[in-house]
């Protein structure tokens, strides 16, 4: 069966949410930030590239989770921004999610050695009932 570039893109959309949840609160575990600076961020590298609309409903889920508080500041450039910070919740939520976001890389960028390679070419498993 051939992957549609339809399907490719559905997945690739459930991988970067996760991830992207992840990478707003690691960005928030250090610093404050409104909306467009958390954006400018992320983005900073020019690796991937984000807007707004992307981060606005992560935020809104992580508030109402009690993973991140906000508050409203005025500015002296234009009008009051909403700013969001970790809560404590969020600090440790954190800390165990990028734990096993680590594994989870350390899985995928492992170097896999087929079967033949290993030695186990042939061999076949045998399980016991207890």
């Amino acid at each position: 069966m051939q992957y549609s570039d339809e399907d490719r893109d559905r997945r690739i959309t459930q991988l970067r949410k996760g991830i992207l949840e992840l990478a707003v609160m690691g960005v928030l575990y250090h610093e404050r930030h409104y909306g467009y600076s958390l954006v400018r961020a992320l983005t900073e590298t020019g690796s991937i590239s984000l807007k707004e609309g992307t981060i606005y409903p992560i935020l809104a889920r992580l508030d109402r989770d009690g993973l991140v508080r906000s508050e409203w500041v005025e500015s002296d450039q234009g009008p009051p921004r909403k700013y969001y910070e970790l809560t404590t919740s969020g600090r440790q939520l954190f800390d165990e999610l990028s734990k096993e976001f680590e594994l989870l890389i350390s899985l995928v960028q492992r170097k896999w050695k087929s079967t033949e390679q290993s030695g186990h070419a042939g061999k076949k498993l045998f399980i016991r009932k207890a």
